[in-house]
């Protein structure tokens, strides 16, 4: 049998990719994919955008292209983030296959074995997972209400050499969670006095359903280098695999060549569609239609309170697509999984979010994907499986 190579006996696949596998059956209410409601994808707008860029464009859409991306949707993208505070040219801008590239190619770029990368904990899973490709080992820090422990990251680049810092700084996933305007100040300033690079994943920061936008971190302190990964799934569609990175145009070169050692470049018809679309649809008109994200937010939140019984906790996000949750009396989430799914309902555990001491009482729940009615229902019976296992304390951690 051939023996793969060592690195891969560290990284576990995706429990949340894996679950998706088990609640893609019709009957099941799923609540574990950060999954967008099909609803909301523009889909007539981009049925043109496609058919007119096939039209006039065809041959250059289907022909290979620069690996940097399509130069108008960088440009694009530029003036949209210096529109947020991130003041960036065409030059600043990498077009990926979703945001997720964007953290693979970061870690091909910066990581060598056995460097340290600063994370939230809980964190994102498929980003521990990509670390743990290119042998990084995990510095942890504490979360709350705001965010990253930014006092606790202080005193962990005080006493480790971190070579990243990674954070999700809007709506976090899993906890959704935003790191408050005065943290990402100090994170930023920390950053560039310890000379540590920042990756800053940010695919739902257009996502918010109330409260003030923040600014990115990127665009806080000139003296910090600060990679900001941005998608247009979470706004458009995922099925476009579209994201992009911004960042100067020395870690802009490095990520380039990464990219082309991985996939050449980015699908060009995708890209240019985009950009025929971006031309002539209204884009934030767009994302006040996804405000149907924050009326099914309220939904789970009022599902919860009303479902979930004592001594359950939950985040309350002003945004993203998630709301994270502990369960009472140290109840384990991957037990109560299997009572779920007995009753057609599914969310994921949370003890794959921790790179270090897994919290086996935490769940993570998605609103975007089901309307208030099925949320509703989904949130009642998941509260009848919790009541259940309640009553046997063989259920309890011990």
């Amino acid at each position: 049998m051939i023996e793969l190579a060592r690195r891969m006996s560290r990284v576990q696949a995706s429990a949340i990719r894996e679950l998706l596998k088990l609640t893609e059956r019709p009957e099941v209410l799923s609540f574990a994919g950060g999954l967008p409601a099909p609803e909301a994808f523009p889909v007539e707008a981009m049925a043109r955008a496609h058919a007119d860029v096939l039209a006039h464009d065809g041959a250059a859409a289907l022909q290979y292209g620069a690996t940097e991306g399509f130069g108008p949707l960088r440009e694009w993208v530029a003036a949209r983030m210096t529109q947020r505070g991130l003041p960036a040219a065409a030059a600043n801008v990498l077009i990926t296959a979703g945001s997720q590239q964007g953290i693979d190619l970061a870690g091909k770029a910066l990581i060598d074995p056995g460097d340290i990368v600063a994370v939230e904990e809980p964190s994102y899973l498929a980003a521990l997972q990509s670390f743990s490709t290119y042998e990084a080992q995990f510095a942890v820090v504490g979360s709350d209400d705001d965010g990253m422990r930014v006092d606790q990251l202080e005193e962990t680049l005080r006493t480790t050499r971190v070579k990243l810092i990674y954070l999700v700084p809007n709506f976090q996933n899993p906890r959704g969670t935003t790191l408050s305007l005065e943290r990402r100040a100090r994170l930023a300033r920390l950053a560039a006095e310890h000379g540590v690079a920042v990756l800053e994943d940010d695919p739902y920061a257009e996502l918010r359903y109330s409260g003030a936008p923040l600014p990115p971190v990127a665009g806080l302190e000139p003296e910090a280098t600060v990679l900001h990964l941005g998608s247009f799934s979470k706004t458009l569609a995922p099925g476009l695999r579209l994201g992009f990175a911004v960042a100067d145009e020395r870690i802009i070169r490095a990520l380039t060549i990464a990219k082309q050692a991985a996939d050449l470049h980015t699908g060009v018809l995708s890209q240019r569609a985009v950009s025929r679309l971006l031309e002539t649809f209204d884009y934030d008109a767009h994302l006040r239609r996804l405000q149907l994200y924050g009326e099914r937010l309220a939904a789970m939140l009022a599902s919860l309170e009303r479902s979930f019984p004592a001594g359950a906790r939950w985040t309350r996000p002003e945004g993203g697509l998630f709301v994270w949750a502990r369960l009472p009396h140290g109840l384990d989430a991957e037990a109560l999984l299997s009572a779920a799914m007995r009753e057609h309902v599914a969310f994921v555990p949370g003890a794959p979010f921790y790179p270090h001491l897994p919290q086996r009482d935490t769940l993570r729940l998605n609103f975007s994907n089901r309307p208030p009615e099925l949320i509703a229902e989904g949130m009642a019976r998941l509260g009848a499986c919790i009541a259940a296992q309640l009553a046997e304390p063989r259920a309890e951690l011990t």
